[in-house]
């Protein structure tokens, strides 16, 4: 398999709004950062979601709590200006993921729209979408199965662990990432991850060009009051390369004041690598490939 060419961070003027139907009217792979783990992906003239959290739900349950969750930043784009939508990828019930003021807009707004989740938290994705938990937009899986999005859009599910894995009472993983196929461009998105035993083997079966990964790191008061973390910088670099990306786009910060990292940080550290390029995940960029479906 030839690798495919690094993407290309581009600045654009107005909003994500008002670039996204050309994007997907073109004929190569675009990228577009929502904050913290939320993507947008436009292949193929497919549009594909990735934990989006585009809401202050958030905000509203933690109002007066000792880590309020207010925005750092606002939504780039509010469910009814999407151009089109054809899935929606899951990798957890945390509510930054799998949102509630967020997924049912997106499936009253889309209603063919297919809602990818663990299996295992099949009865939270359902009350989260406000759909019925045998409704046939939601499609459970688990770490292992493969499906198919679209014509050129494969996804692969791989486990993933938030600080530990879980499993339900079935064996089925709470916690996933995603590869997606998108023709000549491999993308993982690993969910909330730190390293463990067997990731960089499984995933790197896959052979991703791309990563995108959180960066966020750990933090031992945080985790004692609920809160787990993922990788640091380093190991986000680190598994990338042992995965055998060429480029790894960091993520999961900028979002909550209490648990982000600073993004001159992330800069000043993506200038020390060699052999692996680093980005910053940036709202008002699309990251593109030449790539044609």
């Amino acid at each position: 398999m030839t690798a495919a060419a690094p993407l290309r961070a581009q600045p654009f003027a107005g909003g994500l709004a008002s670039v996204l139907p050309d994007a997907v009217g073109g004929g190569g792979t675009s990228i577009f950062w929502l904050g913290q783990a939320g993507f947008v992906v436009v292949a193929a003239g497919r549009v594909v979601l990735i934990d989006p959290y585009l809401s202050d739900s958030l905000a509203r349950k933690y109002r007066g709590a000792t880590y309020p969750h207010e925005r750092m930043m606002p939504a780039p784009i509010q469910p009814e200006e999407l151009p089109r939508l054809d899935a929606v990828l899951l990798t957890h019930r945390h509510s930054d993921h799998m949102d509630p003021g967020t997924l049912p807009a997106l499936a009253q707004c889309f209603p063919q729209a297919r809602f990818v989740f663990p299996e295992a938290e099949r009865a939270e994705a359902a009350k989260r979408s406000e759909l019925a938990p045998d409704d046939p937009r939601l499609t459970g899986t688990d770490a292992g199965a493969r499906l198919t999005l679209a014509p050129g859009v494969d996804v692969t599910a791989f486990a993933a662990a938030h600080e530990t894995p879980e499993t339900d009472d079935r064996g089925r993983h709470r916690f996933l990432g995603y590869g997606l196929a998108l023709g000549g461009l491999r993308l993982w998105h690993s969910g909330d991850c730190v390293p463990f035993p067997g990731l960089a083997e499984t995933v790197g079966a896959f052979a991703p060009d791309v990563a995108l990964l959180p960066v966020n790191g750990r933090d031992p008061v945080l985790r004692a009051a609920g809160v787990p973390g993922n990788f640091t910088l380093d190991e986000a670099a680190c598994i990338a390369a042992e995965v055998g990306a060429r480029q790894m786009l960091a993520h999961h910060y900028g979002m909550f004041a209490f648990n982000t990292c600073d993004p001159a940080v992330i800069d000043a550290f993506a200038k020390t690598r060699t052999g692996l390029i680093i980005e910053r995940a940036r709202t008002n960029f699309v990251y593109t490939s030449d790539e044609v479906i």
